[in-house]
């Protein structure tokens, strides 16, 4: 009974942390700065979408969410496809090997991504990949391939290895036994990794204010530091800009939920 009590008092202080700073992010959004100042939790006194038009249209967010859109579109599936190979070549390894290299790729993981800047400055410098979105799509790649091929490889090497010697006995190759056994097998977890990656991608600020320069380049997080000044911050027009930027990660997540969690049992339930 005391453990219960527990629990949904933890639970309830855990909602409020939650619950509060999205109160006054949606309801700030409607106001002005003055009226948030003087009652951040208070109701706006109209539910006019006028910061939101200023958003849309005025702080030119469009093509900031157009470039967002690209390279989290581009960055998902090329991580996922490069950490799906690796993740089926260490399934179908052996012994100290498998573990050895499993153990190098995800050792990425360790290394923080600002330890990194500096060499990954130098080296897109010199191949002429600093303010475009081809070097922002690979530093995202590569920062973000050791959490996929942890999170694909720990699946895959859960799948029974009968499945694979029953395809080798067939005469079925290592590519269609990738394509016809190990991906079909691996969706839920799949489905795992991509919403880890696409979260990350799609709200990552690091790389793109590392590299971008130009305004046509900015993603969607860098463009919404412009309501930031030295002085002073509109935060109204802050507030309305990371709701339109958390619209899509809603929207992906309502849509994945289910593999997601099943993605995320698969391995404690194989185990």
């Amino acid at each position: 009974m005391l453990a219960s009590i527990s629990r949904r008092a933890i639970l309830g202080i855990y909602a409020l942390i939650i619950i509060v700073p999205l109160t006054v992010v949606g309801f700030g959004s409607f106001k002005s700065t003055q009226e948030l100042f003087e009652g951040p939790f208070s109701l706006p006194q109209s539910l006019s979408p006028s910061n939101y038009a200023e958003v849309i249209g005025g702080q030119d967010l469009g093509s900031s969410f157009l470039n967002s859109v690209i390279v989290t579109a581009i960055s998902v599936p090329l991580t996922l496809f490069i950490a799906s190979l690796a993740g089926y070549a260490v399934s179908r390894l052996r012994g100290f090997v498998s573990w050895a290299i499993f153990g190098f790729l995800v050792l990425g993981m360790a290394i923080p991504a600002q330890a990194n800047m500096v060499p990954l400055y130098v080296l897109f410098g010199r191949l002429g990949l600093l303010d475009s979105l081809t070097g922002l799509i690979l530093a995202n790649v590569v920062s973000t391939l050791p959490i996929a091929v942890f999170i694909l490889g720990g699946f895959m090497r859960t799948l029974p290895k009968e499945l694979y010697e029953a395809s080798s006995i067939d005469g079925t190759g290592p590519w269609k036994t990738y394509a016809s056994i190990a991906l079909p097998l691996s969706t839920p977890s799949i489905a795992a990794a991509a919403i880890f990656l696409f979260v990350i991608h799609w709200n990552e600020l690091l790389y793109p204010l590392l590299f971008i320069q130009s305004p046509g380049n900015r993603t969607l997080p860098l463009a919404l530091l412009s309501f930031q000044g030295e002085f002073q911050t509109n935060y109204p027009l802050l507030f309305a800009g990371v709701i339109l930027a958390s619209l899509p990660v809603v929207v992906a997540y309502i849509f994945l939920q289910r593999y997601f969690v099943a993605g995320i049992t698969a391995g404690a339930s194989k185990g």
